[in-house]
């Protein structure tokens, strides 16, 4: 008996001692809802909570790879001196400017002046036009995407490749380790790359038998296309059939609708640099930067457009720091589309503050969700959205309104790769495009009231009457998005 209480009077200490280790240890430079969230976790699942966080809750990558990140910033910013002399700067609304130099003093890459960025919101259309480009390739075609995939809606994308090769282009190709290798068709997508010729490296492998790796749940989100850095192409949109293959979407019925951009000026070579950073990472190899002289076409139809990349291979949270002043700067209409909106606090507060200030605000999101936790913590921050007075329309099923992209006022926009979550703005490698131009805006604007055409408006007392059971599930969905 003696000897049972002395046990457990052990096994108590031994869990004060691990629930005080962990405080200490976990509340380091992290969000206190975060560290609250993952102390409780350890109080009350004690060993499955500490394996856990040992697995999945450390925020940043490995020091050799942040270090990689700071050696090709400083090649960067090296290489773009000058070159934030853009064509429209006496347009720019007061507060452009300070953004400007945030994103460059976080990502290294300046706002250039010159370009034309052509929308395209058609899924097939858009991986047409990247097939167009790529037989347009006369040195290099650099491919990276978060899902890459062979199947019959790509194939073209492929067999451009392949041409591209036999002409004696360079073909450089990254795609996301685990996304691939989680989706149909993986042997026969990289055995057509080795067949061609394409150079293809994995991107975040996850080998530990090779020293390769890091929390799992850590991903390279980018999508963008470089051809010869005089064409790009980046947003939300994976190389893939529009269904992702999987079984389940195939029985639904879902499909994907996205929004890609089709970039040609000084702007691209900036994305090209997202590229060579994400390369020397996982190659060692460090490809040449392009240094030639810009001559900046001051037309009046060319746009602003800086590249901005944000991740865990960055010390600070790029993409959420200028995603909530350019919230806090808007005077008169922010219009936000994002899959997963799970927001951080920061961003949470700036947006109901913006809408309780007047400034008409609206969110486009999905009916319909792919993945359960996410669209459940999602819908937990609708109530204190509405009652602040935020516009939600839900885009309507069995379509997955994937774009994420933003606006505001009249002539400031952000459309990328990255989602207004806590995961993309933290875990996931990412990559967006702030472009400033009335004109573009209006695009924008054209584009989103094509979804709101297609969208059922939430309305705060229909959201409240909602059943009870929804109302739990999503609340306890949204304790989990702050285990990060």
């Amino acid at each position: 008996m003696v000897d049972f209480q002395l046990g457990a009077w052990l096994l108590v200490a031994l869990h004060a001692l691990l629930v005080l280790i962990a405080t200490v240890y976990v509340s380091a430079n992290r969000r206190p809802s975060a560290a609250i969230a993952w102390v409780l976790a350890i109080i009350f699942i004690p060993y499955l909570g500490v394996l856990i966080f040992l697995l999945v809750g450390v925020g940043r990558l490995p020091k050799a790879r942040r270090e990689k990140q700071r050696e090709v910033n400083e090649l960067i910013l090296a290489r773009t001196e000058g070159l934030d002399q853009v064509s429209h700067r006496d347009e720019w609304p007061a507060w452009l400017g300070s953004a400007v130099r945030l994103n460059r003093n976080l990502g290294a890459l300046p706002m250039v002046g010159g370009n034309r960025v052509e929308l395209l919101p058609d899924y097939e259309d858009s991986i047409m036009r990247m097939v167009q480009a790529v037989d347009e390739a006369t040195e290099f075609v650099h491919v990276q995407f978060y899902i890459l995939v062979l199947d019959s809606v790509t194939q073209p994308f492929f067999d451009a490749l392949a041409r591209a090769v036999q002409r004696g282009v360079q073909v450089k190709v990254l795609s996301d380790y685990l996304a691939c290798l989680m989706l149909p068709r993986r042997k026969e997508t990289l055995a057509a790359l080795a067949d061609m010729g394409a150079e293809w490296h994995a991107l975040l492998p996850l080998r530990f038998w090779k020293g390769q790796w890091r929390r799992p749940d850590m991903r390279n989100h980018r999508k963008l296309l470089v051809v010869d850095g005089r064409l790009g192409f980046s947003g939300s949109q994976n190389m893939i059939d529009a269904t992702y293959l999987k079984p389940g979407n195939l029985k639904r019925g879902l499909r994907w609708h996205e929004l890609m951009m089709r970039i040609e000026g000084p702007a691209v070579r900036e994305l090209n640099a997202v590229f060579l950073a994400d390369w020397y990472s996982e190659t060692n190899e460090v490809l040449p930067f392009d240094t030639s002289p810009i001559v900046l076409d001051p037309a009046p139809d060319l746009l602003d457009a800086q590249v901005l990349p944000s991740g865990p291979s960055f010390e600070n949270d790029n993409n959420l720091k200028l995603y909530a002043m350019l919230i806090q700067k808007a005077e008169r209409r922010v219009s936000i589309t994002s899959p997963y909106f799970v927001p951080e606090e920061s961003t949470m507060l700036a947006i109901v503050t913006a809408a309780s200030r007047g400034v008409e605000v609206e969110l486009f999101a999905s009916h319909i969700g792919d993945q359960a936790l996410v669209y459940h913590a999602q819908r937990s921050y609708y109530e204190e959205l509405l009652r602040a007075g935020v516009s939600i329309y839900l885009y309507a099923e069995p379509t997955v309104l994937h774009a994420k992209h933003f606006t505001i006022d009249d002539d400031v926009s952000v459309v990328g790769s990255s989602n207004m979550d806590i995961r993309s703005f933290s875990l996931n490698m990412e990559v967006s495009v702030l472009v400033h131009g009335a004109d573009f805006v209006r695009r924008m604007r054209e584009v989103q009231d094509g979804y709101r055409a297609n969208s059922s408006k939430v309305e705060l007392a229909d959201w409240l009457g909602r059943p009870a059971g929804a109302k739990v599930f999503d609340n306890l969905a949204r304790l989990t998005s702050s285990l990060q």
